[in-house]
């Protein structure tokens, strides 16, 4: 496991990827917001973006389960990050499972050039399936943190974000009106 202290006292020069993923609840924004804030703290050029179709607490904002908040660039396509980063050393991305496959290039690109690429998202969907293009970002990133929420139904570590509703839909925004978190067992149990 990697030590953010480890990471900021590397080359200035180096570039490189970090994945925060997980389920629905377990915290992946808000550990995003943290190493976003402890890199403003190090006066850090920082720039933070999330899909324009992830509008369910605010528009221009990237907000946690816990409401804490951060100002962030609302984007309609992953290329339209890559011009808007130019003066960051530290990106912030949020709701990475939403973009289309040109976030992996410009991701890779973007560490290529020197910055420190930080990605938050789901890696399963309402079916346990992998999401998007989050198993391409996990393979290039040097760290990938998992985070678990707990299982609403047993109170074990939870990795599944189960859906309530009967939709078919691979993307359907909700909250805890349409999700909630569960382990594997329960997640089996739910669906039989």
């Amino acid at each position: 496991m990697f030590t953010e202290s480890k990471i900021i006292q590397g080359s200035k020069t180096a570039g490189w990827v970090e994945v925060i993923c997980g389920c629905m609840f377990s915290g992946k924004t808000e550990e995003l917001i943290r190493r976003i804030t402890r890199a403003k703290i190090a006066r850090q050029q920082i720039a933070i973006f999330k899909p324009a179709m992830e509008n369910r607490y605010h528009s221009k904002h990237v907000i946690s389960h816990n409401a804490n908040a951060i100002y962030s660039n609302p984007v309609e396509k992953a290329k339209d990050i890559y011009p808007l980063a130019q003066e960051a050393s530290v990106i912030g991305i949020d709701e990475a499972q939403f973009f289309e496959a040109d976030l992996v290039e410009v991701v890779a690109r973007l560490a290529k050039e020197g910055k420190r690429v930080i990605i938050a998202g789901l890696d399963m969907d309402y079916r346990g399936q992998p999401f998007g293009y989050m198993p391409q970002l996990m393979a290039i990133a040097e760290f990938v943190t998992k985070t678990q929420a707990v299982c609403v139904n047993c109170g074990n570590p939870a990795s599944f974000s189960h859906r309530l509703s009967h939709s078919n839909e691979q993307v359907l925004l909700g909250e805890t009106d349409l999700y909630e978190a569960l382990c594997r067992k329960c997640f089996h149990e739910a669906d039989v």
